[in-house]
Order: C-alpha cells, then sequence, then structure tokens
C-alpha cells in the first residue's frame, strides 16, 4: 500500500463511524406551540412579534402556524375544524391524516402559560440552523471562488448576511406577504400619532422643513445639494445634531432600544475632520464664532459657554467617521457595526464625490457613482434608515442668469437624481448678491444694491426638487453664516412654501 492510500484508510473508517449529524430542532416544541395556539388564540399573540413561519423546522408545521396566523389576524377562530380546509385533505402524517394530526395537537395541548417560552426556543434553533447555513456557504465559497472575487468581498458578504440575521431573525430576504407589509404600514402611522410633531419619520429639528417633508422617512436616500459656500455641510450637521440631541430611547420587549424621539446618528465626515465638525456644531449652539473659536479669540464668558456645551454633547449619539476615500462597502460593513454595537437612526455621508466604488479603479466615473448611490441606497433599506448623502452641483450654475439649481445641475446625475428619494438643494441668494456690491458706495447702484442685499440677508432657500411621498417647493429658512446654522424663520410670513 502507497503512502497516500495509508493516509485516507483511518480517514475513510472515522467517517464510516461518525454519526449523521441532524439539524438543530424540536419537533415537540412546535408541536407544543401549535397545539396551545389551536386551544387558545391568544397564544398567537405571545409569539407572533418575533416567530414566523419560516422559523418552524417541519414543513406542514410551517403552513399550520401560517394558516392559523392568518386565521386570527382577520379576527376569526383557529381550531383544528376551520385550520384542515386550508391543507391537503390526503397528506399523511405516519399513519394519521391531517385532520386527525391536528385534532391530536389540540387533544395533547400544554398551558397557553408556556407558549412563549416554546416560541423562543424555535426561534433561538431556526437561527442556529441559518448560522450552519452561512458557515457552510462561507468554507465552500472561499474553497471554490474564482481568482477574481476578493477575499474582502466574501467578508463584506458574510457580514452582510450575519447582520441581517441578527437584525430580522432571517437573512434569504425573499418575498413579504402584503399582510406583513400592511402591518408595518399601520404601525408606521401609529408611531407618527404618538411622536412629538406627528411626524411619520424622524424629525430634522427645523419645523419648515418637517411639515414638508413629514421628517426623515426611514430607508429614504435624501440627496442635499448645492454649489461650495451655500451652506449644504452646515445644514447637514444642523440637521444630524438636531436628531442626536433630541433622541429618546424606549426599551423593547426583547431588551434592545429603540428611539422614541430622534435618533442616534452616524456621520461620515469625508471633507472636514472630526475636530471641525465638533468646532461647528460647538459655535452653532453656543452662538460663539467659529472663527472666534479656532484664533482662541473669546472672553472667559464664551469660554464657560464653551465647556458646558461639550459637557452636553458628551451625552449625543452622534458618532463620526473621519475617513477619507472610504468605498461604499466599508461604509457599508461601518454602518452595520454601528448599528449592531450602537443602534443607528440616521446616516449622513458627506459628501458623493467623495467616496470611492466597491470594485476596480474605474475610468468611468459616472459608472462609479452609480455605483455608490445605488449602494447608499440598498443600505438605507437594510439598515431601514435615512441616509443623508451630500453632493456637488456641475459649475454649469454659475454661467446661467438664474442660479437657483435644477435637477439637472447634479454632477454626474444621472443616478443621483435616480436613486435618491428626495433631492434638496440649498441656494442661498445672499451669497451671490454680496459678490455683486459696487466697488464704489457713492455708486447711484449702490442704494438698490443694498436693498436688496437686506431683503436677502441671513435667509436660506431649502428646495425640494423631488421627493417620491410628498410635494416639491421651497422651504425659507434663517441662517447665521458666522455660527453655520440654519433655523426656521422667526417671521412667520417667511414659512409659507413657494411652488
Amino acid at each position: 500500500m502507497n503512502e497516500a492510500a495509508r493516509r485516507l484508510v483511518p480517514i475513510a473508517k472515522d467517517q464510516a463511524e461518525a454519526q449523521y449529524r441532524e439539524a438543530p430542532n424540536n419537533l415537540e416544541a412546535e408541536q407544543a406551540l401549535l397545539g396551545a395556539i389551536l386551544v387558545n388564540n391568544d397564544a398567537f399573540y405571545r409569539v407572533s412579534d418575533f416567530l414566523k413561519p419560516v422559523h418552524l423546522n417541519e414543513p406542514l408545521h410551517r403552513k399550520i402556524f401560517e394558516v392559523a396566523g392568518d386565521i386570527i389576524r382577520m379576527g376569526k377562530t383557529a381550531n383544528p375544524v376551520t385550520i384542515k380546509t386550508f391543507l391537503k385533505a390526503d397528506e399523511k402524517v405516519g399513519d394519521m391524516t391531517v385532520a386527525q394530526y391536528l385534532a391530536r395537537l389540540a387533544s395533547e395541548a400544554v398551558s397557553i402559560i408556556n407558549a412563549e417560552d416554546y416560541g423562543r426556543a424555535i426561534y433561538d434553533l431556526a437561527l442556529r440552523r441559518s448560522l450552519i447555513t452561512i458557515g457552510e456557504d462561507m468554507v465552500n465559497i472561499a474553497y471554490d471562488a474564482p481568482l477574481d472575487m476578493p477575499p474582502q468581498s466574501q467578508i463584506e458578504d458574510a457580514e452582510r448576511r450575519l447582520f441581517e440575521l441578527a437584525e430580522t431573525g432571517r437573512y434569504d430576504g425573499g418575498f413579504q406577504s402584503f399582510n406583513d407589509a400592511v402591518a408595518l404600514a399601520i404601525d408606521m402611522a401609529g408611531q407618527a400619532f404618538e411622536r412629538d410633531g406627528s411626524l411619520s419619520g424622524v424629525s430634522t429639528g427645523i419645523h419648515s422643513l418637517d411639515a414638508r417633508m413629514g421628517g426623515l422617512q426611514r430607508s429614504d436616500l435624501i440627496v442635499l445639494a448645492g454649489r461650495p459656500g451655500m451652506g449644504k455641510t452646515s445644514l447637514a450637521t444642523n440637521i444630524a445634531y438636531n436628531i442626536a440631541a433630541s433622541y429618546e430611547g424606549e426599551v423593547q420587549a426583547d431588551g434592545s432600544m429603540k428611539a422614541k424621539n430622534g435618533g442616534v446618528v452616524g456621520f461620515y465626515s469625508l471633507e472636514m475632520s472630526s475636530e471641525q465638525l465638533a468646532t461647528r456644531i460647538i459655535s452653532e449652539q453656543t452662538e460663539v464664532s467659529s472663527s472666534k473659536i479656532r484664533r482662541g479669540d473669546i472672553s472667559e464668558h464664551d469660554f464657560e459657554k464653551l465647556v458646558a456645551c461639550s459637557q452636553h454633547m458628551q451625552k449625543v449619539p452622534l458618532y463620526i467617521d473621519q475617513t477619507g476615500g472610504i468605498s461604499i462597502a466599508q461604509l457599508s460593513a461601518r454602518a452595520r457595526r454601528l448599528k449592531r454595537q450602537r443602534g443607528l437612526d440616521c446616516l449622513v455621508v458627506d459628501y458623493i464625490q467623495l467616496m470611492t466604488g466597491s470594485g476596480k479603479s474605474s475610468d468611468n466615473r459616472v459608472q462609479e457613482i452609480t455605483q455608490i448611490t445605488t449602494g447608499l441606497k440598498a443600505l438605507g433599506k437594510e439598515l431601514n434608515v435615512p441616509i443623508i448623502a451630500l453632493s456637488q452641483l456641475s459649475r454649469q450654475v454659475e454661467s446661467r442668469e438664474d442660479k437657483r439649481p435644477q435637477l439637472s445641475d447634479l454632477r454626474e446625475s444621472g443616478s443621483i437624481e435616480q436613486d435618491a428619494d428626495v433631492v434638496l438643494f440649498v441656494f442661498r441668494e445672499e451669497y451671490y448678491v454680496k459678490n455683486m456690491e459696487p466697488r464704489d458706495e457713492f455708486d447711484p447702484k449702490y442704494e438698490e444694491w443694498k436693498m436688496q442685499f437686506e431683503k436677502v440677508k441671513g435667509t436660506a432657500d431649502v428646495i425640494i426638487a423631488k421627493q417620491r411621498h410628498g410635494p416639491t417647493g421651497t422651504v425659507k429658512l434663517a441662517f447665521q453664516s458666522e455660527f453655520t446654522r440654519f433655523t426656521d424663520l422667526a417671521d412667520p410670513s417667511f414659512t409659507q412654501y413657494e411652488h
């Protein structure tokens, strides 16, 4: 016997002796839970918020649980008699018919009190089976991966599947029944009714903007665009801080925290450092000019205000990532991690054009931007959070008489405009009027310029150019440039929307 054959003998022997490993499941727990539901339909509501038909291992049990759930949600009674008509009459369970099996489940039912414990046991075993599947896939792909598939992309895929499993108890995506979708829609309406300001989305902290948008809607991609100097980073920073500062958590039934108001915010600052961003927020909150803070040109009273503000800010759930040139894959992986570790209710990316695609460096920038916006849209849906993505506008705005931005001004615009659920433009006429100031104050046009400047001074327009689930139009805001702060206008006549 040659060496190779000798080495194979003990392995073959071990394999022959190895026992068959069955995927973890508990048939008795599934029978006990179904029996409890058939005897007392209230048992279904004890498990329906976390247990879905797919979590049961036995196909017939899945069907029974699904049919029972549909009947109970319609306000009818689910019992062996009402359920059997929805199951195959000729199907056998051992030597019993399905009708006999249902009657057996009900007759041997345990107390409804134990229903939740059985449900949890079934759910945990389903998670284990899913973990085994993901683990097996990881091993098989690692062995047979094609040359053009880098290990990093496999890690990102595994991380995504594990995140989905941790968040929803299943990773396969797939179809969702319309019943579930309707239930989610009703839940959203109920939450809006109870939440401060009666908003269906997360409040921006700017009331006139909330009134038009209903807050930031979960899973939406909100593109905030403008030319340099318009204040798009300032507006994004204001909104991010407002959301984080108004955060109120609420403990859920499973022990996790959920935002009742406000939320946990992740801020990807690809352009500015975290210190610069913090300086802007401190300036906005304390009304001490950011240029004075940087130069140290502040009084003792101002310094006390800064210290008091920083102590409050340390408790605010705003997390900043200042990695420059981050790829969409890295951004997604870090966002998933933040949601698992700290929670996440809103994501800000400043800005799209500073990101890179997850593929090889492409000569076609438009294609790369498409990959980025598609990735951001998919991430928003996966994490179920609104994503505010900032974007530059092309220079063609400057060459026009009317400097107000349009959708066609978005740089590499096709995919940005297409993937975005909401497109907001920040426009400050003050910026352009100020640059037109006549050099000679005795110029006859100077008074005319001064009147025009006073009219637009301290104001900004947020143009809602696209909104999937609401009207478009313009919202007038106040802008204090020294504090980089956007607020609602004090004069109520300004809060009327333009169309």
